[in-house]
């Protein structure tokens, strides 16, 4: 199936999570306390510093920590704490190493229900439940993996026509309404 993400907003990034499910899983890992196109930038730009055209979850799992740090760190950085986000994207590659012969795909091939894909997302190292139902409604939205009761799975964030998430971003037009979304809900936090 030919997808087609602009979750990073920038071409060559765009076309490498688009065919690669290990970048695209890397890229909603490093998505927190950066800005969203930062982090879904960060896996070609990994890949590059590698000398690679994809990310490789054995040989990111087999990297030295330190030189897999070092290589996150340079300017520009990958993430705003690129040491710990290092060693979070070395352990999500040795889970799927350890678990899935180090095919993100097959995190969701197979699966019957979204409940299933839910629980197995939740299990990857840097996972938590929003994350997980997260990547579930991208999955969904965009990368057609729809397992039965995959919206009721992802919550939210499977909603037909949310802009909540990443889920939801398909150009600059859907992305300016997530951030307007996250916004509001930032501020009724703020309120309560």
């Amino acid at each position: 199936m030919d997808i087609t993400l602009r979750l990073a907003q920038q071409p060559e990034a765009d076309e490498l999570l688009s065919r690669s499910p290990l970048a695209a899983m890397t890229g909603m890992l490093l998505d927190q306390q950066v800005p969203m196109e930062w982090a879904f930038t960060g896996p070609y730009t990994i890949a590059q510093r590698m000398g690679a055209d994809d990310l490789d979850a054995h040989v990111i799992a087999a990297s030295d920590p330190e030189q897999f740090a070092a290589l996150l760190s340079q300017k520009p950085a990958v993430h705003r704490y690129p040491g710990s986000m290092a060693k979070r994207v070395q352990q999500l590659c040795q889970y799927l190493v350890d678990h899935y012969d180090g095919d993100a795909s097959a995190v969701w091939r197979g699966v019957a229900t979204g409940r299933e894909l839910l629980d197995r997302l939740n299990d990857l190292p840097g996972y938590g439940k929003q994350k997980s139902q997260i990547f579930l409604a991208l999955l969904g939205k965009q990368m057609g993996v729809t397992p039965e009761g995959w919206r009721e799975a992802a919550g939210p964030y499977g909603e037909q026509d949310a802009h909540r998430s990443a889920a939801d971003i398909t150009g600059q037009e859907s992305l300016e309404k997530v951030r307007a979304y996250k916004q509001e809900a930032k501020r009724a936090r703020k309120k309560a």
